[in-house]
């Protein structure tokens, strides 16, 4: 990974009798999100021992280019079926590598 990139970690959460609903919503993400100008790494996570617990794990050149990605039609769609889908609001952060 680059130096001076930023690194995005998005814990989400479904509602137990949503995991394929919101598996389906995330996993449409991963192709188009790739293919945007300023994303390095973008991988989708499910925990082995609880099923309804997904992370993403992001890296992107800029904050301008993070920014831009949330601009995306497809970012915008999966973020309106959310709400119905998760337990929780998704737990996001943002790294800078310190070495």
């Amino acid at each position: 990974m680059a130096e001076g990139t930023l690194r995005v970690v998005a814990r989400i959460i479904a509602r137990p009798n949503k995991v394929d609903e919101l598996l389906s919503v995330l996993t449409s993400l991963v192709e188009p999100t790739r293919k945007e100008p300023g994303c390095l790494g973008y991988e989708l996570l499910q925990n082995n021992e609880d099923p309804t617990d997904f992370t993403l794990i992001e890296e992107w050149q800029s904050n301008t280019a993070l920014e831009s990605h949330f601009a995306t039609k497809h970012f915008k769609e999966a973020l309106t079926k959310l709400p119905d889908l998760v337990a929780a609001e998704p737990d996001i952060r943002r790294y800078h590598l310190v070495r």
